[in-house]
């Protein structure tokens, strides 16, 4: 394995500036935890003055013994800045737990946020790779009690009470000679803005340590992948992914070392300024002290007042450079939570689904690209598909199948054309109404980690049981939960429950049907659906299918023409045009590339021995 070279490009200038991203942050916690706000003015105050109180006790304990007061008075005076400093503390840890369930509570609120964003955005949005980077990065913002997304709390605190700390210190300091002053001031920026400089190293490098990370997590995320389990051990992979991880590991360690040889100059930068800045305070309160007699307490007070000084410079500099970074992060979240959307929602026309009512597509002169893609997938296809009809799409792969189902479900909006339900364009449709017509089934299969009810509901709440137990016994199903010992309250899948079940492929499918069957929508679609299983499994399902559509508007895509057979019409797809159309003996009759294809299907399940490919 050789080193990354990671080019650098230039950052795009974000949407959203630092102070709109703050207020963005704050409106959020003033609309849903306004805690969260008072907790943060309590913890700067606070903050502010547990300093104030740790300053003055040494001074104010020495001036008393300067001065020869009585010893109540010394004792009395320790013990009220004890007492201060209790309760000070015990208030700031207070404070600081309960802030915490706010912060929480809002970090929560932009996940919910993410989620709903994705689970609702346009289809095509899902499949854009710049939206998916975005998304990624805002999950960042959220991940974790020190993700930016809470984290920012504190930051905003500390800027708080930093500001206020260098307003008060610098009343205090007033007094004495401005380049003093001055002096502390140029040496805490000049050593901030050096070593911030030299400590930024790492995020100018951050893409090649982030192609590290990824490629050992990968290695990490493979080992533990139940789905490769039987490969691992079969073909002896332990050996070769240990040798990946070893070798990204060595490329990342020698990353660190490469950093921490930078980093150490910034320390000795920040060394040799404080030493520079402790030692002119140091002289100067000699000189004074000498000249013009400075009591010993104030001379204690005034150089701890110069260190106090500069760290609250530091942690406004700071402060603001994380707030900064920060900033960019959240920035980030809020672009992909406002990403536009291509389709009409709630201002589109409201779709109500009724069994009772007809459905017809028309495509009128459809053509289809994918972004980024150098040729259209669909061309000009004119196609209408009756109400009640049963259509049948088939035709080699890449031929477009999928594309034009992806359309007529409202996935994707033509390129060129119109797709119409009942004489409309469903661009003018509430999309989110029009997917609630449609019972599909694709080829990827999407249970989840649920009660059967659940998956076959598609819910957690309000399920009609015995419309389920209708369902999963008209899918075929019903015998295999049945010998369940929890029957539809066992769970599918192990990924989560101990005692989940895992479904064949089969059965999987009729899930999938149960799940179709219980949402009784009035339009039906099944997108290869049975692509993995043999073709006696695929015939039966087919079947059932076919007995249960019950009248309703049906398009089937299948790469095995047998199964076609009991649909009304079927269309042959061809480099992205319609080439071919009629019903399965018409197409036979006719002699043309639908024929050519069966033939080749039916010679192999004939005689066992042709490539099962040609016909793919």
């Amino acid at each position: 394995m050789v080193a990354v070279k990671v080019k650098a490009q230039k950052e795009p200038k974000p949407k959203y500036n630092l102070w709109q991203n703050s207020g963005y942050m704050i409106g959020i916690a003033w609309r849903k935890q306004k805690s969260v706000l008072w907790l943060c003015v309590a913890m700067a105050a606070l903050a502010v003055s547990s300093g104030l109180v740790s300053l003055f006790v040494a001074p104010t304990v020495l001036g008393i013994v300067e001065e020869g007061r009585s010893l109540p008075k010394l004792l009395w005076t320790i013990l009220g800045f004890a007492a201060a400093l209790v309760a000070v503390g015990a208030a700031t840890n207070y404070v600081n737990t309960n802030t915490l369930f706010g912060r929480i509570a809002v970090r929560i609120q932009l996940v919910m946020a993410l989620n709903e964003k994705m689970a609702v955005t346009s289809y095509p949005n899902t499949e854009d790779q710049n939206l998916k980077k975005l998304l990624d990065k805002a999950f960042n913002v959220v991940n974790s009690n020190n993700s930016a997304g809470e984290a920012i709390w504190s930051t905003l605190t500390g800027v708080a009470q930093n500001v206020v700390g260098f307003v008060i210190y610098l009343a205090l300091l007033s007094s004495l000679d401005p380049i003093i002053v001055a002096i502390t001031l140029l040496t805490t920026v000049t050593g901030y803005f050096i070593t911030k400089r030299i400590s930024e190293w790492g995020y100018r490098h951050r893409e090649e340590e982030a192609e590290y990370s990824r490629r050992m997590n990968y290695v990490l995320r493979k080992t533990v992948d139940y789905t490769i389990a039987k490969d691992i051990r079969i073909f002896g992979m332990r050996g070769w992914l240990m040798d990946v991880y070893t070798g990204a590991m060595s490329l990342y360690q020698a990353f660190i070392t490469r950093g921490e040889k930078v980093y150490i100059w910034g320390n000795v930068v920040d060394v040799l300024l404080t030493l520079a800045r402790n030692g002119i305070a140091y002289v100067y309160l000699i000189d004074l002290t000498l000249r013009q007699g400075l009591p010993a307490s104030q001379f204690l007070l005034y150089f701890a007042a110069i260190g106090g000084f500069t760290a609250w410079v530091s942690g406004i500099l700071n402060g603001f450079s994380t707030l900064h970074r920060q900033s960019l992060e959240i920035c980030n979240m809020r672009e992909f939570l406002e990403a536009p959307e291509p389709f009409r929602f709630e201002d589109g026309i409201p779709l109500e689904p009724d069994r009772n009512q007809t459905y017809e597509f028309e495509l009128r002169d459809v053509s289809f690209r994918y972004p980024g893609a150098e040729k259209d997938t669909l061309r000009h296809i004119n196609l209408k598909i009756r109400a009640g009809e049963k259509l049948a799409v088939v035709g080699l792969n890449g031929a477009g199948k999928t594309t034009l189902i992806k359309l007529l479900c409202g996935f994707y909006d033509p390129t060129q054309g119109q797709v119409l339900l009942n004489g409309v364009d469903i661009r003018h449709y509430n999309r989110r109404d029009y997917y609630r017509h449609f019972s599909a089934v694709f080829q990827q299969t999407s249970q989840l980690a649920a009660t059967v009810a659940e998956n076959v509901a598609q819910t957690d709440g309000g399920i009609d049981l015995a419309r389920v137990r209708a369902s999963v016994e008209k899918a075929g199903l019903k015998e295999k939960i049945e010998s369940l010992s929890t029957q539809y309250e066992a769970h599918i899948g192990k990924e989560v429950h101990e005692d989940g079940v895992e479904l064949s492929g089969g059965e999987t499918l009729r899930l999938m049907l149960a799940r179709a069957l219980y949402k009784d929508a009035p339009i039906v679609v099944l997108d290869e659906p049975t692509a993995a299983l043999d073709p006696l499994a695929e015939s039966d399902i087919y079947i059932k299918y076919n007995d249960l559509t019950g009248g309703r508007t049906s398009v089937y895509i299948s790469h095995r023409l047998a199964s076609t057979r009991f649909c009304d019409r079927i269309i042959h797809i061809a480099d992205g045009e319609i080439i071919e159309e009629g019903a399965h003996a018409a197409l036979l009759k006719k002699g043309g590339k639908y024929a050519e294809l069966f033939e080749v299907q039916s010679r192999y399940y004939r005689e066992g021995g042709a490539d099962d490919e040609q016909a793919q």
